[in-house]
């Protein structure tokens, strides 16, 4: 049960004679994921200094992302274990198992961003007079509890096949989510009177990154999840494990974006820039 745990969620140690990924990837591997763990770790750590500053009383939108950015230090830790230990199965599980769960608490912080910047704007005075740190707190407490939930409820599963059907639901249950936000946030902006114009470019870019991240990031692993012939598949399955590692780095994007500065004249010269392409292809009378 153990090796076989192991062979399905981690898809890139080569435990047992089933993986379908060999020991030729593992260097390439260890390469990547310490180039992931040398320019995310120290770039993470900075980013939680800096959004902690931000936290207010009236301020909820930070406290998600230092979860999120917490959640991606786990899973850097969790990599250098990986690398410096690659040949103890037992403590490379351990550690394994806490990656994932880390890996699925980011996704559920990355659900929690985009779900606040969409009331922000679709629903602002709803959100201004809900908008409470115990709150936050009672979410952060859900998300961090839902992954431990379901990694052991596919730990006790008997047959390891049955695993990938939860972690796959789990995976593919954002994507919708991340798309209504989207779009209702695009069709209520007009309607935003209260939200400064900077705010708004800023919550889009944030939304737009966040769909752009999963569907780039997640989606091979999504499709390892649900097609068969996709296992046997050694392509996809570096791809697959590769992409999500990139998790971590890809999330200070979002960080990035929820800061007011330099990025506010970039989206403000992104939009002039459209604004000049309408009107010069815009009829004359």
């Amino acid at each position: 049960m153990e090796d076989s745990f192991i062979n399905i969620t981690s898809q890139n140690r080569s435990y047992n004679n089933s993986t379908t990924v060999s020991y030729d990837n593992e260097p390439f591997m260890d390469v990547v994921t310490c180039i992931i763990i040398c320019i995310s770790l120290p770039l993470t750590l900075v980013a939680i200094h800096g959004v902690c500053s931000l936290v207010r009383n009236d301020h909820v939108a930070p406290i998600y992302i230092i979860n999120l950015l917490i959640s991606d230090l786990i899973q850097l830790c969790c990599m250098i274990v990986e690398v410096v230990l690659p040949e103890d199965s037992i403590i490379t599980m351990i550690f394994f198992s806490i990656y994932f769960c880390g890996l699925m608490a980011s996704v559920g912080f990355m659900v929690c961003v985009a779900l606040e910047r969409y009331l922000v704007i679709a629903w602002p005075l709803w959100y201004r007079f809900r908008r409470t740190i115990k709150a936050s707190v009672v979410v952060c407490v859900v998300v961090w509890t839902l992954p431990l939930v379901t990694f052991f409820s596919m730990v006790l599963l008997a047959d390891s096949d049955d695993m990938l059907i939860p972690s796959a639901v789990f995976l593919l249950l954002p994507f919708p989510l991340f798309i209504f936000f989207l779009r209702g946030t695009v069709k209520a902006l007009s309607a935003a009177i209260s939200v400064p114009a900077d705010e708004k470019r800023r919550i889009v870019a944030v939304l737009i990154l966040v769909l752009l991240i999963y569907t780039l990031l997640f989606l091979p692993s999504i499709i390892w999840f649900l097609v068969e012939e996709a296992k046997y598949n050694d392509a996809l399955d570096v791809v697959s494990f590769m992409f999500v590692r990139f998790s971590p780095l890809a999330d200070l994007f979002l960080y990035v974006f929820s800061r007011k500065g330099a990025v506010d004249k970039l989206l403000a010269s992104l939009c002039y820039c459209k604004m000049d392409s309408d009107d010069s292809n815009r009829p004359t009378a």
